[in-house]
């Protein structure tokens, strides 16, 4: 007795080729993705959606070119200093650290702790990286 083969997702009945593992396209796409969702996020994955989502509050929360935010404010949102893309060390010695345009400093006022938020100046350019000029492309 002939056994019939079921489709690998949805369990129906496949009707065609003797190799044949879905029964159509959409159970074919949506198998793959549950299997990709079973798999660890890759550890590229997890830097680069932290860094996405980094920039995204920088940027809703730095309209003004410099302004002075709560730390607890980003963190909640989702914000992890330890992901950034590069720094820059003013002529304080303060170190900026930046989430490609959008760059943070953390202080302490009043005993609260804080970031400054910065934008990228052309001016940085000239002094990035210890004294090593460097030339951004846009």
């Amino acid at each position: 007795m002939k056994q019939h083969k079921k489709c690998v997702y949805c369990d129906e009945k496949l009707v065609g080729r003797s190799d044949k593992k879905f029964c159509d396209a959409q159970c074919k796409s949506a198998y793959q993705y549950q299997q990709t969702k079973l798999q660890p996020e890759r550890f590229y994955t997890k830097v680069d959606n932290q860094l996405k989502l980094n920039r995204k509050i920088l940027k809703e929360y730095n309209r003004g070119g410099k302004v002075t935010v709560r730390e607890a404010l980003l963190v909640d949102k989702g914000f992890d200093p330890n992901f950034f893309t590069h720094y820059w060390k003013n002529q304080k010695g303060e170190v900026y650290l930046f989430v490609y345009e959008f760059g943070f400093l953390k202080i302490k006022e009043r005993n609260n702790e804080k970031y400054v938020l910065v934008l990228w100046q052309e001016y940085m350019s000239k002094s990035y990286n210890k004294g090593h000029r460097i030339k951004l492309e846009n």
